[in-house]
């Protein structure tokens, strides 16, 4: 059976940490989130890791995570460029932002020749959600059924400021999506967490145990085609609203499918607590948790050695 390939999308800008914080060290042997979450995958049974990167950063990423990592991953390094566009189009004056997550999962489309995850470079989503849609990627469903790890919101959020998630609605049994809507402002609150859409005026809560999304899928290879026909009839829409910053967003094409009837998704709970460097003041929570998770044995004190 072929094994099941980890996309990493690290070419996002990092806006509201300030810096390239994908490679920010979480601990004294100055590992990054990504070191994690590769280690997770290849102890879960990925193979081949397809690591998204602007191409001026690949050297950095070659010379530091790919030196340390060595051998004990099979690692392809694959490039978003704003420049990569359908024929017919250009990238508009001014506009340096990349086209977002489904886009940086179509400039891997070339790399990606097998079943497939997709996560985010500054997630730390824990050992069990790769385990659990490892066995998703390798068990018998149908072609057009997909996969999303589904995260209880209370254990997404951070005390320093508010989160973007997607909040997740689901069919009666709960195990296949409906929805998502991306809401751009979360914040914790007793019993769950609260989100916003007039800038605090009013807030909307969410009960705990609520499912969102933390961009962590899983698709067959054949899903990349539908990446591509859908991406023009987003840019015609878009590019005259938004020439500078619209982007194509990872969950706007399995929300197309369900809605059209194509595909079904299935949720596959977890109860993992994330943990993510949003803000600066992130980052020593972030240390704090690995550094227990080290203690307690689920972590090997020096990933590669």
């Amino acid at each position: 059976m072929t094994m099941p390939q980890l996309v990493i999308m690290a070419a996002g800008l990092g806006s509201r940490y300030g810096g390239l914080k994908q490679i920010s060290p979480v601990d004294e042997e100055n590992h990054w989130i990504i070191d994690y979450s590769i280690f997770d995958a290849v102890r879960a049974g990925f193979g081949k890791i397809i690591l998204i990167v602007k191409p001026e950063n690949e050297a950095l990423f070659r010379d530091t995570l790919g030196r340390r990592i060595g051998g004990k991953a099979d690692i392809q390094y694959v490039h978003q460029r704003p420049d990569l566009l359908p024929p017919g189009f250009s990238v508009p004056p001014g506009r340096v932002k990349p086209w977002g997550t489904a886009h940086a999962v179509l400039c891997a489309r070339d790399a990606i020749t097998a079943p497939f995850s997709v996560i985010n470079a500054d997630d730390f989503y824990g050992k069990g959600a790769f385990e659990t849609i490892h066995d998703y990627l390798v068990s018998d469903h149908p072609a057009n059924e997909y996969a999303m790890v589904g995260y209880r919101v209370e254990n997404t959020l951070t005390e320093n400021g508010h989160v973007a998630r997607g909040v997740c609605s689901t069919d009666e049994s709960g195990a296949y999506l409906t929805g998502i809507t991306e809401r751009t402002r979360i914040e914790p609150r007793p019993g769950g967490a609260a989100y916003t859409e007039d800038e605090g005026r009013s807030y909307v809560f969410l009960p705990a145990g609520t499912t969102v999304s933390m961009n962590f899928w899983g698709f067959p290879p054949e899903i990349l085609e539908e990446f591509e026909a859908r991406f023009p009839v987003f840019l015609r829409e878009n590019l005259p609203i938004n020439p500078l910053k619209c982007e194509y967003f990872l969950p706007l094409i399995p929300n197309q499918m369900i809605a059209e009837g194509k595909a079904k998704v299935r949720v596959l709970p977890c109860t993992e607590k994330w943990y993510g460097v949003t803000y600066q003041p992130d980052m020593p929570n972030v240390q704090s948790a690995i550094r227990g998770m080290k203690e307690r044995g689920l972590y090997p004190q020096s990933l590669w050695d």
